[in-house]
């Protein structure tokens, strides 16, 4: 069988380990200057914890802010817990990191989105792996839609 590089997973994990990073430092230190966070996950992945109430509003995938007001952060090799605040209510989350699917801080124009590919059914022991596209893609997120007008 022909062994191939997973560039696709590899570019994954170094993505979430700069994730990791960033957010393991501002739990340390603080958010420093303007920087900011739009951190947009998948609601049904295994391991996502969060109100019955925010999950009901959010069946599929939700975007938190991490700015002004939050609490409890808290960063592991698996994911990170916040507690942020809805209407001066705070409730606290589990975010896996295999949860994210886009991770933007607008104050310096930095974006990253995961993106899955679904599963077609397909039998792939029928497929020639070197075929196959890799089961996920990183990619740059276009910020247009997080600037101010």
């Amino acid at each position: 069988m022909a062994r191939s590089i997973d560039y696709g997973n590899l570019m994954h994990r170094a993505m979430r380990g700069l994730i990791q990073t960033v957010l393991g430092d501002v739990a340390a230190h603080g958010l420093p200057g303007t920087h900011h966070f739009f951190i947009t996950f998948d609601t049904t992945v295994e391991g996502v914890e969060m109100a019955d109430w925010l999950r009901t509003r959010y069946p599929g995938e939700m975007t938190i802010v991490i700015q002004h007001w939050f609490d409890n952060l808290t960063v592991s090799n698996e994911g990170f817990t916040i507690t942020l605040n809805f209407g001066d209510n705070p409730e606290p989350m589990v975010i896996p990191f295999d949860a994210v699917r886009t991770f933007v801080d607008p104050s310096v124009e930095f974006g990253l989105r995961f993106e899955t590919h679904e599963d077609t059914g397909e039998d792939e022991d029928d497929e020639d792996p070197e075929d196959d596209p890799p089961p996920q893609d990183a990619q740059i997120v276009r910020l247009d839609k997080f600037r101010k007008q």
